[in-house]
């Protein structure tokens, strides 16, 4: 698309939950993009989500939606299970992807994945959304520009109450359920963004709940460096969601890890700065604007959010569940 600064992305979208909602809801605020095309499994969720966002066209199969010529990007939004394999079939039809995160279920599934993805010198991004939030690029530029001194200590947690659904993805084995993957993956990609490298030492533990997969964790993860991040998560269990980034010279706090509205520099233990975005919707819009720059200027990463730092999680995720002796049935 190199040349198109005046076109619009069309988006594809692959799924109709809640996240793909929320998604679609803030595309409308960016600049360079549109949802062109939505598909689900079941026919009439997709015509209800078209009519809903008012997206010209609805398919009744996600292989409909990637073999539309009209559709540029394929934002899928499917339980973690199916990741891999819609997202593989996206780049077999020649699409680019933006994957929810978990982008694959291990670190074996990704390796596949940006194998094909260069292969065929297409883009593909987590959907890592924080990452592209002004309040958490703020925080990094902080940092870097030494404000805190060096950071010795990152604590982050994420948890939620959620309702008891056996089958729901949520605590659903078979579908990659569990809070390690689907909010832990926030305090693990947060330290990781922080600490920009592979931890040295991570130790965790997990109460796994009646279904079979990790209701709440924590792990403590120690840096080259020689920082430590303290992380939690939790799907039955509602936590603060915040995030602290302790340095030698001073802090920096999140109220909320994953929507970060704002953020604040602490010095001597006073609050020195605060910074908040007037974001429109959400906070997704900032992903798919990235997305969008990043087709027009043809790349096929991001630099913000590139497949290696994604692997860097995944490593991390995949480690975790190792020792607890967690693997799905599909695994």
């Amino acid at each position: 698309m190199r040349g198109s600064e005046a076109k619009k992305v069309k988006w594809g979208i692959m799924g109709t939950g809640t996240i793909a909602e929320q998604f679609v809801a803030d595309l409308a605020h960016t600049t360079n993009g549109v949802a062109y095309a939505v598909g689900s499994r079941q026919p009439g969720h997709a015509a209800v989500f078209a009519a809903q966002f008012g997206i010209p066209r609805a398919y009744g199969s996600y292989m409909e939606l990637v073999n539309d010529p009209e559709v540029d990007v394929i934002y899928v939004a499917t339980p973690h299970r199916y990741h891999l394999e819609n997202t593989l079939n996206s780049l077999r039809a020649g699409k680019a992807v933006l994957c929810e995160k978990p982008i694959t279920v291990n670190s074996r599934e990704l390796d596949v994945l940006i194998s094909a993805a260069r292969e065929r010198g297409l883009f593909v991004m987590e959907a890592m959304w924080t990452r592209f939030l002004p309040p958490m690029r703020k925080a990094m530029e902080w940092i870097q520009s030494g404000r805190i001194g060096e950071v010795r200590l990152v604590q982050a947690e994420f948890g939620i109450m959620a309702d008891w659904e056996p089958e729901g993805r949520l605590l659903n084995p078979e579908l990659a359920g569990g809070a390690l993957l689907d909010v832990g993956i926030y305090p693990v990609a947060f330290a990781s963004m922080v600490f920009g490298t592979l931890p040295r030492e991570i130790w965790s533990t997990a109460r796994i709940g009646e279904t079979g997969v990790d209701e709440q964790f924590s792990a403590l993860l120690t840096y080259p460096s020689g920082g430590i991040a303290s992380l939690h998560g939790a799907i039955r269990l509602g936590l603060r969601n915040e995030a602290v980034i302790h340095g030698t010279k001073g802090c920096i706090a999140l109220p909320s890890i994953n929507k970060a509205p704002s953020v604040t520099l602490y010095i001597g233990g006073e609050a020195v700065e605060t910074f908040a975005d007037e974001r429109k919707g959400k906070g997704y819009e900032y992903e798919a604007e990235e997305v969008g720059r990043c087709l027009v200027e043809g790349r096929t990463e991001s630099a913000l959010m590139p497949l290696a730092a994604s692997m860097q999680v995944m490593e991390q995720l995949s480690t975790i569940r190792t020792q607890w002796g967690l693997r799905y049935p599909f695994e």
